[in-house]
């Protein structure tokens, strides 16, 4: 039985070939990337290209040089966010703090302008009254492809023609290997590597058409032209200073050559949504369509205190969930469960219809005693 719920936090189990991976570089490879020509080194600079080259394709991206490795995918919003000039920026209305918090600085330091797009009650974005909106052609962009806190799926794609001009950060923290888009449509899209792609901690990326006219966040070695005192222009050496988490990559490799197959349909998630909302005395932060509903979705039981509905799930039925505010304040105000917040579900490839139907039961167990 797989009762870890708690996969837009972290995924978990990962495949086995993850904790191979790591340990084979940890213990027989070692070496460094990117900074010697004996074997040791050149197999290490090897598997971390031929790493960039798998989740090029993994999440559909032409050239694996505009991908640079990073430590997670809020390393890659700050680079796009402190590296670009903009006054402006238009947000989605579920946004995490990776996204606010740099914002926020930006706002008392420079004083741009934050705006918030229109959207639904389920915080998708309204396309249509976002035809009406004055946006300037040298605006940001930044769309949370899927929330954090109810699973909600943004229309990347049609938000991309009605801002046909516009720079486009989408941050794919978690539609990552479960929602499909064309990264290559939008100008840069962040990524982390221990949520949906299954790999370990402290691995993500940045794809960017133009990131050479980015500025880098941090500088420092890179193994080359080091007579030079400046960062080098070229990709990826630009914004890859310092020695990389390589056990790490070489573990996200293992990820990407070993993705499992689902274990259950979309059908069925959608079907587990509508069978929790059935119970009486329970509320579910969903999408309003099922077409747009990803993988996870937050409920709520009454009028009890979330953490005390996750602990009673966990002590007496060993379920792990997510409680709180998910780091997304904001996106609890827009639909309405701040300052509580909620009890986040979120499932990984691995769970089966067995798991489904001993969340149902246990939720229901739970919400007739509270």
């Amino acid at each position: 039985m797989n009762l870890y719920f708690d996969n837009a936090a972290t995924s978990f189990p990962k495949p086995p070939q993850v904790a191979a991976e790591c340990a084979r570089y940890l213990c027989e490879v070692g070496g460094p990337y990117g900074r010697a020509f004996y074997p040791r080194a050149v197999e290490v600079s090897r598997t971390v290209e031929r790493a960039r080259e798998a989740l090029a394709r993994f999440i559909g991206a032409r050239d694996p040089q505009q991908l640079v490795f990073t430590a997670n995918a809020t390393h890659a919003i700050n680079i796009v966010l402190k590296g670009i000039e903009f006054n402006r920026v238009w947000l989605s209305p579920l946004e995490h703090n990776a996204l606010w918090r740099p914002l926020f600085r930006l706002l008392h330091e420079k004083g741009i302008e934050i705006n918030i797009l229109p959207c639904e009650s389920d915080g998708r974005i309204d396309t249509q009254r976002c035809k009406g909106l004055l946006v300037n052609a040298d605006d940001l962009i930044v769309i949370n492809h899927q929330s954090n806190v109810n699973g909600v799926v943004q229309p990347l794609d049609e938000l991309r023609e009605i801002f046909p001009e516009n720079r486009i950060l989408v941050d794919a923290a978690q539609s990552a290997a479960s929602v499909a888009f064309n990264v290559d449509k939008f100008d840069f899209a962040a990524f982390t590597g221990h949520k949906g792609l299954l790999g370990p901690t402290g691995t993500g990326a940045l794809y960017g058409k133009n990131l050479s006219e980015v500025r880098p966040l941090i500088e420092g070695g890179t193994g080359s032209l080091s007579h030079g005192v400046e960062m080098p222009g070229f990709l990826p050496d630009r914004f890859e200073a310092g020695t990389p988490n390589i056990a790490g990559i070489f573990g996200l490799y293992g990820a990407l050559q070993n993705y499992p197959e689902a274990c259950h349909t979309h059908g069925e998630l959608l079907a587990l949504i509508d069978d929790i909302a059935a119970i009486g005395g329970i509320s579910v932060l969903r999408a309003s369509r099922g077409d747009h509903q990803g993988n996870l979705f937050s409920i709520n039981c009454n009028n009890a205190d979330p953490a005390h509905f996750a602990r009673k799930l966990f002590d007496e039925f060993q379920i792990e969930t997510r409680v709180g505010l998910h780091c997304a304040p904001e996106a609890h105000r827009t639909l309405g469960s701040y300052p509580g917040g909620s009890v986040r579900i979120s499932l990984s490839p691995y769970h089966r219809a067995a798991d489904f139907e001993y969340l149902i039961g246990a939720v229901n167990k739970c919400a007739k005693v509270l």
